[in-house]
């Protein structure tokens, strides 16, 4: 069974039996990451979007573990030029790697990487991720607004656990998360991307008071839940 631990901001690393994956591995200079880039071992990392606080130390955690970049085309291309090992997917398209199968899904959202935040380089449109380990599916949803597609998602698969955004102003709110769940009906609900900056203070316990039909856990950086 897997496990899925939640390292601040929408850092999650995976966990089964013979493979860890990263997602938006967000580690340094994150507020709330309580493990640094060195500390992590994965043999995948998997990219939701281009912005730095997504990004993050991908590059060189793929590069000193030797760890396959799966993302969007354009910023698996990216990631290509900084030297590591890619994959290149898109929107609707799935594939299956040793550890299960990706399908990337849409997400509404923005994309661009770069230091300059005035002209950073276009690394494609924002992806979600629907992840099989064996029986089990996780839903990283990425950074997102609400949207009604997330009933197909939710029709398509049975969500063991979902990843969903909250804090608002960047993403979607309590609110509309809360609406996602209705969607997507997974079993389990994890929120993040919250409280990591003021612009996204919200309270996660008021989340999962709105929720129905899914068991929501509010994880601190470092915890973590079976699949």
């Amino acid at each position: 069974m897997p496990t899925a631990t939640f390292l601040g901001h929408a850092c999650v690393l995976i966990e089964s039996d013979n493979h860890h994956l990263i997602i938006d591995p967000f580690l340094t200079g994150n507020p709330q990451a309580e493990r640094t880039a060195d500390d992590i071992t994965a043999d995948h990392v998997l990219l939701t979007h281009g912005h730095a606080d997504h990004v993050g130390d991908a590059f060189a955690i793929a590069k000193r573990c030797n760890a396959t970049v799966v993302a969007c085309f354009e910023l698996a291309n990216l990631a290509a030029r900084e030297g590591c090992t890619v994959h290149p997917m898109h929107q609707g398209g799935a594939w299956s790697f040793p550890f299960g199968r990706v399908k990337m899904t849409i997400a509404f959202h923005g994309g661009g990487y770069g230091p300059d935040d005035v002209a950073p380089i276009y690394t494609g449109p924002p992806s979600g991720l629907l992840i099989t380990i064996g029986d089990r599916t996780i839903y990283h949803a990425g950074d997102t607004a609400l949207f009604s597609d997330m009933k197909l998602i939710g029709d398509d698969r049975d969500i063991d656990v979902a990843f969903l955004p909250i804090g608002d102003n960047f993403t979607m709110g309590i609110d509309d998360a809360a609406r996602a769940v209705e969607f997507l009906r997974p079993k389990h609900v994890v929120p993040i991307h919250y409280n990591t900056w003021p612009y996204i203070e919200v309270d996660p316990h008021a989340f999962a008071a709105k929720v129905n039909g899914a068991e929501v856990h509010v994880l601190g950086p470092g915890q973590s839940i079976e699949v």
